[in-house]
């Protein structure tokens, strides 16, 4: 592999070499993959941890706590424990009672009282996915590690995608490139963190749980984790959608004005394309769309300061061409 070196925008290069250092690029990118994929397949009961957070838990209460649950059988126990106690503890105290009996059925009762202390008030357990087969708890596992290990290597990769592209943009090229390769992996990152923590959590309570007197409900983990990882990337992606106008901006296709006079149709786009992602129920769309539509408006203003920019450069532009003396019409 060729050592990887500065190049300058006035080099020339041949073709071999060119691909020379796409290929010390992409073995880079190989290797920070491979480093990352061990250290999450290392601790992937961690990050199955973390994506099983969304999953609901089991949460059985006594009846005596006004909250209606229905008990599990260790609180079923305890109940029935208490009530074992209360009826001996009755008959120590009832007339007629020899003073033997009566040590008889005090010990029994302090006895029952003790089991029930020991026994829970409530019951609170995280679901967990089930799987199906000999070795699919092993290949999701690996397809687990190999989507976060992609995930933490994204700022390296597009590094080296940008390293390679750099030298053949000019300096004002570069200018404007180098802002879009800052905030496109922190975009995508918001995306995915918005995604883990505001939609995922009441998507999985809604799906799961509509109709679920209907249905034994059990969530396969091959298709949890693909729900939650496709989701994820997706709403990631949609995050850019800023960038994706300022570059339609930067060919001369859109201005700020057209986004305020089209924000209908705009916010009808945005609601199929949140309707296309996983995940097409209500819940999960409706907390989809709201940000692209925030985006939306956040891209409006950055297209208005670029066009007053733009205005700004070209008024410039044409009074330093009258004063050297042009006719400018």
């Amino acid at each position: 592999m060729a050592r990887l070196r500065p190049i300058g925008h006035d080099d020339r290069l041949s073709i071999v070499d060119h691909l020379d250092e796409l290929r010390s690029r992409l073995f880079v990118c190989l290797a920070v993959l491979a480093v990352a994929f061990g250290l999450c397949f290392w601790q992937n009961n961690h990050l199955l941890t973390v994506l099983n957070r969304a999953l609901p838990h089991n949460s059985s209460v006594a009846a005596h706590n006004g909250l209606g649950s229905v008990p599990s059988e260790a609180v079923q126990l305890r109940r029935l424990f208490t009530k074992q106690a209360a009826a001996a503890t009755a008959l120590a105290n009832s007339p007629g009672v020899s003073a033997q009996a009566r040590q008889a059925y005090l010990q029994e009762a302090a006895a029952y009282s003790q089991t029930a202390k020991t026994l829970p008030d409530s019951i609170s357990t995280q679901e967990k996915p089930i799987t199906i087969g000999v070795g699919e708890s092993f290949t999701t596992t690996l397809t687990v590690a190999a989507y976060f290990a992609l995930l933490f290597s994204l700022p390296i990769l597009i590094y080296e995608g940008y390293a390679f592209v750099i030298p053949a943009l000019s300096k004002n090229e570069r200018r404007a490139a180098f802002p879009v390769m800052a905030a496109a992996p922190l975009l995508f990152l918001a995306g995915v963190a918005f995604t883990y923590f505001v939609v995922l959590p009441p998507a999985v309570h809604f799906l799961q749980g509509y109709n679920a007197d209907q249905f034994d409900v059990l969530v396969q983990a091959k298709s949890y984790y693909s729900f939650q990882i496709l989701t994820m990337v997706a709403v990631g992606v949609a995050f850019q959608l800023p960038l994706g106008l300022l570059g339609l901006h930067r060919v001369g296709v859109i201005n700020g004005s057209t986004l305020t006079r089209h924000w209908r149709y705009a916010t009808v786009i945005i609601a199929v394309i949140a309707a296309a992602m996983p995940g097409a129920d209500p819940v999960t769309t409706g907390l989809e769309t709201l940000p692209l539509v925030i985006l939306f408006l956040a891209s409006i203003v950055l297209l208005k300061i670029a066009d007053r920019r733009a205005a700004a450069r070209a008024a410039a532009e044409a009074k330093a061409a009258f004063g050297d003396g042009l006719d400018p019409t």
